[in-house]
């Protein structure tokens, strides 16, 4: 009997394993913030976190504790409730040029071909390699906000759009899509 418990919590563990293998996860930044109260100066965290299962899910998410590992917590509930699915070719690219704006920051992503890699800088690369693209070209223009950076990049990648989705989109078929004539 006790093998049997045994074989099922071994099968248990195995399971999460799996499931703790399959995402992950990267802390773009750790900020301690103070807000001015009556009695003095009351110190908190601040923490940006980004969340992706390198198969087409990433998600970015801020959570904010007086603690540390309350502030990582946060941070992962979020961007767990944030995540977007991104269309992924067979190349490991996006599927056509796209822009995206969060506040002042804005991101323009191009997909590549095969052996590029992923050239970005800041938070930019952090997302688009836990999204699993590995060809792509980024350009940050504005803001060096790592947070806004971040989450541009994440509306640049939530407008993206497959053929198939276009085809569908205006009830032709996906051969007249890719067809020049009417």
């Amino acid at each position: 009997m006790y093998k049997k418990v045994q074989q099922i919590s071994n099968k248990k563990q195995k399971k999460t394993k799996k499931q703790v293998s399959e995402w992950r996860q990267s802390i773009v930044e750790i900020q301690r913030v103070s807000k001015v109260v009556k009695g003095g100066k009351k110190l908190s965290f601040r923490t940006t976190l980004i969340l992706g299962n390198q198969k087409g899910q990433v998600g970015v998410g801020v959570g904010k504790a007086d603690e540390i590992s309350l502030s990582i917590k946060k941070a992962l509930n979020e961007a767990k409730k944030c995540l977007i699915n991104v269309p992924i070719t067979k190349i490991l690219t996006i599927t056509h040029i796209s822009t995206g704006v969060c506040g002042s920051a804005k991101v323009l992503i191009k997909p590549v071909g095969p052996g590029t890699g992923v050239i970005a800088g800041s938070s930019i690369r952090i997302v688009l390699e836990l999204a699993g693209i590995q060809n792509i070209v980024a350009k940050q223009m504005g803001s060096s906000n790592l947070l806004n950076n971040a989450r541009a990049t994440i509306n640049a990648l939530s407008f993206l759009r497959t053929i198939k989705d276009v085809a569908n989109a205006r009830d032709i078929s996906i051969e007249k899509v890719y067809s020049y004539k009417n």
